[in-house]
C-alpha cells in the first residue's frame, strides 16, 4: 500500500458520517479537518467519546471559526486549491499521455517546469504600516 495519509481537508460539502467514517476505516490515523456546516449538532456520544467532528465543533463553539482554522491548519486548503489552479492554468488541466507510466512522466516533468518558474521569481510583501 502506497503511504499512509495524514491528514484529509475538504471544504463544508465533505461533512457528512459518511466521509469520516469512509477516511476512518481505510486510514485509521487520519486527522479529518472538515468545516462543520452551519447547523451542525454534536453527536449523542459527544460527551463521553467525541468523535473529531464533535471536537471540532466543541472547539469552534470555544474559540471561534477563524481560530479553529489556524489551529487546525485548514487555511492550507486554500493554498493547495491555488497550487492546483495554478498547475491548471500553465500546464493544463488534462494529460496528453494514455499509459499509467507516461502520465506519471508528464507529470512530474510538469511539476518541475511549474517549480522551476516559480523559482525565478516570487512576490516579496512587505507590510506597510
Amino acid at each position: 500500500m502506497a503511504d499512509p495519509i495524514t491528514a484529509f481537508l475538504g471544504d463544508g460539502a465533505y461533512d457528512c458520517l459518511g466521509v469520516y467514517a469512509d477516511i476512518q476505516a481505510r486510514h485509521r490515523e487520519a486527522a479529518v479537518v472538515v468545516p462543520p456546516r452551519g447547523g451542525a449538532v454534536l453527536s449523542d456520544t459527544a460527551e463521553t467519546t467525541p468523535t473529531q467532528r464533535d471536537q471540532h465543533l466543541q472547539q469552534i463553539a470555544e474559540t471561534g471559526r477563524l481560530n479553529w482554522q489556524c489551529d487546525s491548519q485548514y487555511y492550507l486548503r486554500a493554498l493547495v486549491e491555488a497550487q492546483i489552479g495554478r498547475f491548471k492554468r500553465v500546464i493544463g488541466d488534462a494529460l496528453r499521455s494514455h499509459t499509467e507510466g507516461a502520465q506519471a512522466t508528464e507529470i512530474a516533468v510538469a511539476v518541475e517546469v511549474l517549480n522551476r518558474m516559480l523559482d525565478f521569481g516570487r512576490p516579496k510583501s512587505v507590510r506597510v504600516v
